[in-house]
């Protein structure tokens, strides 16, 4: 065991723990996943704002965001298949993470070239899709790479991996994400070629990958391992394994549909695809517990000698293992109760945050703040607002542990969406808007690190690509999907700003209530983890 694995004790010894190489990666690597919130987030709403879009059209066109809640669908891929070229010469997980930095930089280029008189919104949202994905995607690569940085002996420090992330997602989201509204303002230039500058930025940002040292894990002998067992069960059941791969591919469909498709279909619709869903997953959970019963020889001949394998045991085999045992292994080691409380958990947390995220720029913009004032408050001070409790609140989950870590920042997120319900009432209040901001960002940061440290230790070694992005897919939902219904809401409410942040409040009431029912299962889940960590 080494010191920097160690809870670090006092200042000197917390900066030197703080600063470590594989920490300082990470920061990197999470700007570059913060960053691409700003070509699709906040200068995108400005840019459709002043080119005289309706808040529900600056809404829905936020839909691009559901790659993020449906990420997990392709993860997997991320976890078996290397990138030609750059995963033998950067390491399997940065040569993922470089491929998706370029196709970003790429397609930011190409956005910039739209001119919304001319062009359709279909046009621009096509280009801002492709970088949702290539955005979703990296982040799959960057979380693998945080969890796959820090040792199994080590669970606590995933709080100050997390922390980090989050002070590097904020790095880019706000102190990058407000050159934007200062160029706007201050040059005189376009948006395109704002956009363009923007590109380059994202080219800068791959430093990241360059100072990251590849983590060396044996996820690849333990996949080969699992591989190899459901090659001989192919061979002994190959109907039943042959349905497997069907079977998930249906599900993944049917989730996929239920996420990003939710606004088309309705209610009555969406609750119908959920339905599917559920089904789906107990088939395939059915078919998984009878299939593991099964030895890997041959029950029939009285042979102890392997079943021969032939091509399409393997493809079976590789199938299996890519696609559906991640989700499979889930739900086998933390249980099916407890697995489910905790994926409920994951979705409602952050829905009240979900809708304030979305339109709070436009909100800025309709009560009277300038595009400096903007940039200014909620990207530069809550910048460094959410950097300071990012590691403050790290250094206390650390210490008290995650439940009371996501108690505080949970209760705190409901408090500050009040601050914004008052400011809509008041106007611009620079003062008020300067408290709304900071303690905005003191919950965001806060909740964040202890809700992405909670999800790191569910995240199985051998599939953590998958099984994290299927967490955090779940978590983004809110965020994407659900927050797309926001400028909506605000029509329905007729502009009423200020009953819309005190809906948002109430949204994050059902999280903390669901939190208590839970939070035995989840000091367990910490103590244990701590207790391998001391052994």
């Amino acid at each position: 065991m080494t010191n920097t694995s160690a809870a670090p004790k006092g200042f000197v010894e917390a900066f030197k723990f703080y600063t470590q190489r594989r920490l300082l990666s990470i920061f990197l690597l999470g700007m570059a996943s913060g960053y691409p919130w700003v070509l699709i987030g906040s200068s995108m709403s400005a840019w459709l704002n002043e080119s005289g879009m309706s808040r529900s059209a600056i809404g829905y066109f936020g839909a691009v965001f559901a790659m993020y809640s449906i990420n997990f669908l392709w993860s997997p891929l991320v976890d078996r298949i290397r990138v030609p070229l750059l995963s033998a010469w950067l390491g399997h997980r940065r040569g993922w993470i470089l491929f998706c930095q370029l196709g970003i930089a790429l397609s930011c280029f190409a956005l910039s070239g739209i001119n919304f008189e001319q062009h359709s919104l279909v046009t621009a949202g096509l280009i801002a899709l492709s970088i949702a994905i290539f955005s979703a995607t990296q982040d799959i690569a960057i979380d693998a790479f945080r969890i796959d940085s820090i040792g199994e002996h080590e669970g606590h420090v995933q709080s100050a991996g997390a922390a980090m992330t989050t002070s590097g997602w904020w790095t880019a989201f706000a102190g990058i994400g407000s050159i934007p509204f200062f160029l706007s303002d201050f040059t005189g230039w376009s948006w395109s070629t704002i956009y363009q500058g923007l590109a380059v930025i994202m080219l800068l940002l791959s430093v990241g990958v360059w100072f990251a040292r590849e983590p060396k894990t044996n996820r690849a002998e333990q996949q080969r391992e699992t591989e190899l067992f459901y090659r001989q069960v192919a061979a002994n059941k190959p109907q039943v394994t042959a349905t497997m791969p069907i079977i998930g591919v249906a599900l993944f469909v049917a989730i996929a549909y239920a996420f990003s498709g939710m606004e088309n279909a309705g209610l009555a619709g969406w609750l119908l695809w959920v339905g599917v869903v559920i089904v789906l997953l107990g088939l395939l959970i059915r078919v998984l517990i009878r299939l593991q019963s099964q030895a890997p020889t041959t029950q029939n001949s009285g042979s102890s000698r392997p079943l021969p394998i032939r091509t399409g045991h393997k493809i079976t085999a590789w199938l299996i293992v890519t696609m559906i045992e991640p989700l499979a292994e889930f739900f086998r080691r933390n249980g099916v109760r407890f697995a489910l409380s905790m994926l409920l958990f994951v979705l409602l947390f952050k829905i009240g945050e979900a809708f304030l995220g979305r339109m709070s720029i436009v909100f800025y913009q309709e009560v009277g703040f300038t595009n400096a004032q903007i940039g200014l408050y909620s990207k530069l001070v809550n910048w460094w607002v959410t950097i300071l409790f990012s590691l403050i609140g790290s250094y206390v989950t650390m210490r008290s542990g995650i439940v009371k870590g996501l108690f505080i920042g949970g209760s705190a997120m409901a408090a500050s969406n009040l601050l914004f319900s008052a400011l809509a009432l008041t106007g611009p209040s620079v003062p008020l808007l300067l408290a709304a901001v900071i303690t905005d960002g003191f919950t965001s940061a806060w909740s964040t690190v202890a809700f992405v440290a909670l999800i790191s230790l569910l995240a199985n070694r051998a599939f953590t690509a998958s099984q994290y992005a299927l967490m955090a897919s779940i978590a983004t939902l809110g965020r994407t999907v659900l927050g797309s219904y926001s400028g909506a809401l605000v029509d329905f409410l007729n502009g009423n700003w200020s009953l819309f942040f005190l809906l948002t409040t109430l949204m994050v009431i059902p999280s903390l209530l669901f939190l208590w029912t839970i939070r035995k299962s989840i000091a367990k889940l910490e103590h244990d983890n701590r207790e391998r960590f001391r052994t």
